[in-house]
């Protein structure tokens, strides 16, 4: 198995993109409703949307599918890693 690199030596801290602004807009729903609807803090969500999450609860990421009635992998998308 190939050793791991650390992808924050070249500025990344990670590859992982939200899609919550994209999905709240399709829903016409603005983050405070969210926040509302999912009992997450608009504080925490803020930190999703601005993809400045460094991980994210399982419990967060279903609360948060709940409310939005999407799935998983419609809130969170691998950036390849040549794309800015």
């Amino acid at each position: 198995m190939p050793a791991r690199t650390d992808e924050s030596a070249d500025g990344e801290d990670h590859l992982v993109v939200c899609h919550l602004d994209e999905l709240l807009i399709a829903r016409g729903m603005t983050l405070v409703e969210l926040a509302a609807r999912s009992g997450i803090t608009v504080a925490n969500l803020s930190v999703l949307k601005n993809d400045r999450a460094r991980a994210i609860r399982f419990t967060t990421l279903t609360a948060i599918c709940r409310a939005l009635d999407c799935e998983p992998g419609d809130l969170l998308s691998l950036r390849p890693r040549h794309q800015p």
